[in-house]
């Protein structure tokens, strides 16, 4: 039973519970329902920044943002993509514009061929990075680099006038006279007309002309040692005998063939090592000067050129007397010649070369010769008369 107590002068009466088991806690009163915001709510400035507690959690409503940052490992593989690319872009270029540039360009000019495989691997990691631009440039490197082949492709040449004799032609580098031994096999099996014979000393000269005084009697040369020396063996009597100013030595003749004169030059300019790459163009350049000196009838330039046709200074030589690569002509200008000694570098560069004109090609071999470094060149070739 509640009692209630009134006090006097004003005081306020309380209630208190004659029993605790009849007290019971009252619940907390549930939250009244947020009251709809009215039109004049609505109106007031501000009101929709100060009744959203953070931010909206929908989808964004503004522009569209630019690519999501590369993820580490992406970054990674997309640099080691542009790193790959740098090289074969570079000696493609210099291929495409026809020029040999400066060191390190005319070196790897000569294995412009095997720049697709580091191209094409920039291509698959910059796939895998997933960067559309990189990977575009990656697909032009490979296919620039990829065109270098397209001059080595078999040249159509439409023989004309008749043959008039059948000549083979052999151009050999017996690396200071190492390989002499191996050159008088090979010229004893073979039987070649015309030989062509590079870094052939006074002993390597000494053993050709007194081995071969019946089969090739008629020989210029120009006598050192070391690389110095040079010979060019003929079966044919030899006139005209010139010699073009080098440090190794390139002597030059007239053989009548069949009736018909024609001109022979053994070429073999300095290598385009780093520190000589223009005593290297100087006298390919004077080759070039040779051949154009006498631009019509039939014409050999064999030997080491130490260039391969992706160098613009060997091209040059062809151009100036119209001159025809034999290995070309006979799809087998891929055939590297050098090195040929072995580890560490297998042969990757085709640096010795039959050049012809007013010939038809038959068939190309390349020999190997123990003792030198580099492959013998073996054309088997048609002299052909006027048209």
């Amino acid at each position: 039973m509640e009692r209630v107590q009134t006090a006097e002068h004003g005081e306020t009466a309380e209630p208190v519970n004659s029993s605790p088991a009849e007290a019971t806690p009252e619940p907390n009163p549930e939250p009244s329902p947020e009251p709809t915001p009215g039109p004049a709510s609505a109106s007031a400035p501000g009101a929709a920044q100060a009744s959203a507690p953070g931010p909206a959690s929908g989808p964004a409503s503004g522009p569209a943002s630019g690519p999501p940052p590369l993820r580490p490992r992406h970054r990674v593989t997309a640099w080691a993509a542009g790193l790959l690319m740098v090289v074969p872009a570079l000696i493609a270029a210099c291929r495409a514009l026809d020029t040999d540039a400066t060191t390190p360009v005319p070196q790897l000019l000569s294995v412009l061929p095997w720049l697709t495989v580091p191209a094409a691997l920039a291509l698959l990691l910059a796939a895998a990075a997933r960067r559309r631009a990189l990977t575009f440039v990656a697909v032009l490197v490979l296919g620039a680099t990829a065109w270098s082949a397209v001059p080595y492709m078999p040249q159509a040449v439409i023989p004309y006038g008749l043959p008039l004799a059948r000549v083979k032609v052999l151009a050999a580098n017996v690396e200071f006279g190492q390989g002499t031994g191996s050159l008088v096999d090979v010229v004893r099996r073979e039987r070649p007309q015309l030989v062509f014979v590079s870094e052939c000393d006074s002993a390597c000269r000494s053993t050709l002309t007194r081995t071969f005084a019946d089969a090739l009697p008629h020989y210029a040369d120009v006598r050192g040692e070391g690389s110095v020396g040079s010979i060019l063996l003929s079966s044919y009597p030899l006139t005209d005998w010139r010699m073009i100013p080098a440090a190794m030595g390139m002597p030059g003749a007239t053989a009548e063939i069949a009736g018909v004169p024609v001109r022979l030059q053994l070429a073999h300019p300095l290598p385009p090592v780093p520190g000589q790459v223009s005593l290297w163009k100087r006298e390919l350049g004077r080759v070039a000067d040779a051949v154009a000196a006498q631009r019509t009838g039939p014409m050999l330039v064999a030997g080491d050129f130490n260039a391969s046709q992706d160098h613009a200074a060997f091209r040059a030589v062809l151009a100036a007397g119209g001159l025809q690569d034999a290995a070309r002509r006979a799809d087998r200008s891929r055939t590297p010649t050098w090195p040929m000694e072995g580890p560490p570098l297998p042969p990757f560069v085709q640096i010795d070369h039959v050049l012809v004109r007013d010939f038809s090609v038959r068939d190309v071999r390349f020999l190997d010769l123990p003792g030198s470094d580099h492959k013998a060149v073996l054309a088997d070739l048609d002299l052909r008369g006027p048209r």
